[in-house]
């Protein structure tokens, strides 16, 4: 825990000047009740544990500064380390500025493409991609952070129906405008110069086949006909080749087969 150093009475009267370790390091204490209760050592009017007071010492102005710098959020910040977003706040706002200034100059650098940088601008890519895919470019959000090896990374995030989507980008300043890079998927369709694609998750689109329709099945064809007597049986002719055997009776008669004498 650091120790502060007294240096004097703000002019309203009602906070106290201090400074750290470093001379530039300034802090103010407000003189409420609080204050006056933990000068005169009544604990029970001070209302705060030993636990409370560590807890918000542990986040100290730099530390405050640094996190939101790399990309939390004030709310997060404060709900992890229990303290009230009032305090982070006051803080954090130099670094917010600091970050909305970084993404509008990431807007006018220029994306990287696999021929060199582009002539249009990372907002003007991004718009006219937006644009071709049907999407209202009004409706995007920009962010950036610093990284741990300092360089910075900035954020698309737009809506498409009820789905969040996001793409970064790894801006780094320059003359002209400076030069972007696409880090994830998402933000390498958005400044791909052959926009006119679905943007995210593409559906493959069905194959449209051409099927004959079925032909209902001919009826059948019902022929009048009138009823014709069946053809009489002919008597079973004799096999050529084959004479008749003659009766007996023709043969003492001297009859041939033929009826002849």
């Amino acid at each position: 825990m650091r120790e502060l150093k007294i240096v004097g009475l703000d002019l309203d009267g009602r906070h106290i000047l201090c400074e750290g370790d470093n001379a530039g390091d300034k802090y103010r204490i407000r003189v409420d009740d609080r204050l006056r209760a933990a000068v005169r050592g009544d604990g029970a009017r001070v209302n705060q544990t030993h636990i409370d007071i560590e807890v918000s010492s542990m986040l100290r102005p730099k530390e405050i500064q640094a996190r939101i710098r790399a990309g939390a959020s004030v709310e997060q910040l404060a709900e992890s380390a229990g303290v009230d977003i009032a305090k982070v706040e006051r803080f954090a706002h130099p670094v917010l500025l600091e970050r909305a200034r970084a993404a509008e100059l990431a807007t006018a650098a220029h994306p990287v493409l696999s021929d060199g940088p582009s002539v249009l601008t990372l907002l003007e890519t991004v718009t006219s991609s937006l644009v071709g895919r049907g999407l209202n470019p009004d409706g995007t959000a920009w962010d950036a952070w610093r990284n741990e090896d300092g360089r910075w990374t900035v954020q698309l995030a737009w809506k498409v129906g009820r789905s969040d989507n996001v793409a970064h980008f790894r801006y780094c300043p320059g003359s002209h405008g400076g030069t972007v890079t696409a880090v994830d998927d998402a933000a390498r369709e958005l400044i791909d110069p052959d926009f006119d694609r679905p943007l995210l998750r593409p559906v493959a689109a069905v194959a449209q086949l051409d099927f004959d329709e079925p032909q209902p099945a001919p009826e059948p064809v019902v022929e009048e006909t009138t009823e014709q007597p069946e053809p009489k049986a002919e008597p079973n002719r004799a096999r050529r080749g084959k004479p008749a055997v003659p009766a007996w009776e023709d043969v003492l008669l001297g009859v041939r087969s033929s009826g002849q004498r």
